[in-house]
């Protein structure tokens, strides 16, 4: 049964991932738009603005990668590094419940200056991509090296070796002025991944082993037409095109794939919700030993801070089972 032709959809609609598929092109994607949930994310942390740009380019990527998951498991994506922001965790309950953080160095941060590179930022290390379904005890995760590049290479990188799936992704990241009214943060991303019914036209060039025979000629695969064209769209795109809150996923879409034809699927919300609560934090207290628990009061009380939404929580001795605090 075909499905319903229409124009694409012209109201844009924030906070939200679009999958789609160009069949002629033989490539499926989505497209991710945040909005709001952006600055409710990055609100409590008082992040430098390069930090908060880097969040929200870590969220928009996460957004993506997390929509693929077929269950509501959860994914996290994760990096350690050696630069001005040595940990960036995206961590997403999927369908789309987000949390993030960054741990930073600010002067380090404030050393690099006002101009944003991503590589600059995390420096070197490696970005995790973990994996896990409910009630299963396994994880599926997938590390690549950070050499200073950006997200996009990390992703393009990931997919290369760990997925072997011909994929190309976009991330753009902008902070809104308007008069009267402040900033808020905009974030977009597109992933389009070429999965023809022939895998063998998917094959990609094996990568370098590192000790192969000087002279030795490296392993080539002629792309196939139909992913170079398709990477060839994408590449038109401009970063004000994934960010601009009066174009929708679908009016970009069309620009890009019109002549193509492109079908668009249900697209599922994302939200900035943060997972912890007392009575999570409080059980997670009790854990620790008693010794453990009395080192923890400070001025009569215990304090805990979550690192994803920034909310503090305070505690009594009693009410972690301190009776004799004093």
């Amino acid at each position: 049964m075909n499905a319903p032709q229409r124009r694409p959809h012209p109201n844009p609609e924030d906070d939200s991932v679009l999958p789609f598929a160009v069949e002629a092109l033989d490539v499926r994607g989505r497209v991710v738009r945040l909005g709001h949930s952006l600055d409710e994310l990055l609100a409590n942390h008082g992040y430098p603005k390069l930090v908060s740009r880097l969040v929200a380019e870590a969220a928009a990527l996460g957004a993506l990668l997390a929509s693929s998951l077929k269950f509501a498991g959860r994914f996290t994506l994760q990096t350690q590094t050696d630069g001005p922001v040595s940990i960036l965790v995206v961590d997403i309950q999927a369908p789309g419940k987000m949390r993030a953080y960054a741990n930073f160095d600010a002067v380090r941060v404030a050393e690099t200056g006002d101009r944003y590179d991503a590589g600059e930022l995390m420096g070197k290390g490696h970005l995790a991509m973990t994996i896990e379904q409910p009630g299963d005890t396994n994880r599926y995760q997938g590390i690549v090296a950070l050499e200073g590049g950006n997200l996009e290479d990390a992703a393009h990188q990931y997919f290369m070796q760990s997925e072997q799936i011909p994929t190309r992704v976009r991330l753009a990241v902008a902070e809104e002025m308007q008069a009267g009214k402040g900033s808020n943060w905009r974030a977009g991303g597109l992933l389009v991944q070429f999965l023809p019914r022939d895998t063998a036209r998917a094959k990609q060039a094996d990568l370098h082993p590192g000790d192969s025979p000087e002279g030795t000629k490296p392993h080539e695969i002629k792309p196939d037409d139909a992913w170079i064209e398709a990477q060839s769209l994408v590449g038109t795109i401009e970063d004000v095109e994934l960010i601009d809150p009066s174009l929708s996923s679908e009016r970009l879409l069309w620009r890009l794939f019109n002549e193509r034809g492109v079908k668009v699927f249900k697209a599922h919300k994302v939200s900035a919700e943060c997972r912890c609560s007392r009575e999570r934090l409080l059980s997670i207290l009790k854990n620790f030993s008693a010794e453990e628990r009395a080192g923890m009061v400070e001025n009569g009380h215990i304090s805990v801070k979550c690192e994803f939404c920034g909310r503090r929580y305070v505690f009594t001795p009693e009410e972690i089972g301190l009776k004799n605090a004093d």
